[in-house]
């Protein structure tokens, strides 16, 4: 039985943080879905997140890239969840967040107030950017994880694993909405490659 599946009676108030990233098109929010199933399966009382800034697909669920879809709240910022869970009538055992890059930075110190309130929190998110540099809160969460599962992709170019989010189409900005459209996965040696062409397109200019 891998970890995440052994739960303990929430009333023990044993909570943990469970965190899964990789790059785009890798199956984040799939594997989020999936145990969202399996808790909604076990009668747990789940609640999931997702970021007011991500409009790509339905703006009142969360959606995987294979078009999977459950209901979710939208919010602005880590406060906003917080009131959410604040003025619930009944406790949720289960608290899922997804594209949890986008979120502001005290949203990893949250995550831990609720595991240490015995809730099971799940964040999904990139770990790197399209530069492939850390992405926003990802990294004081993944610190702060007792379990991280880190899934890769395909990569476009070798056909083998990848793990950087290329942007192949759109502006510099970090936080650039999109999907195959502007992003591809690679393989380290192909996203350096990429990147390395990149700059000299730029510097051709």
């Amino acid at each position: 039985m891998v970890p995440h599946e052994n739960q303990h009676h929430p009333d023990l108030g044993e909570g943990r943080i469970e965190v899964i990233c990789g790059p785009m098109f890798s199956g984040k929010t799939e594997e989020l879905l999936r145990r969202i199933r399996r808790a909604r399966i076990a009668r747990q009382p789940t609640l999931i997140f997702k970021p007011a800034t991500d409009t790509r697909w339905d703006v009142d669920k969360v959606t995987s890239h294979d078009a999977n879809a459950v209901e979710s709240v939208r919010v602005k910022d880590s406060a906003d969840i917080r009131s959410w869970i604040d003025g619930l009538e009944r406790p949720v055992t289960v608290v899922a967040i997804d594209e949890v890059q986008f979120f502001d930075d005290a949203l990893p110190a949250l995550c831990t107030e609720l595991a240490n309130a015995g809730m099971r929190v799940i964040a999904a998110g990139l770990d790197l950017d399209f530069t492939g540099t850390p992405f926003g809160c990802m990294p004081e969460l993944l610190a702060r994880a007792e379990e991280v599962t880190k899934l890769h992709a395909i990569c476009l170019e070798t056909g083998r694993s990848a793990h950087f989010s290329h942007r192949i189409a759109g502006g510099e900005a970090t936080v650039e909405l999109g999907a195959t459209d502007r992003y591809i996965p690679l393989t380290r040696a192909a996203f350096v490659e990429a990147r390395r062409q990149a700059a000299l397109q730029k510097a051709g200019k």
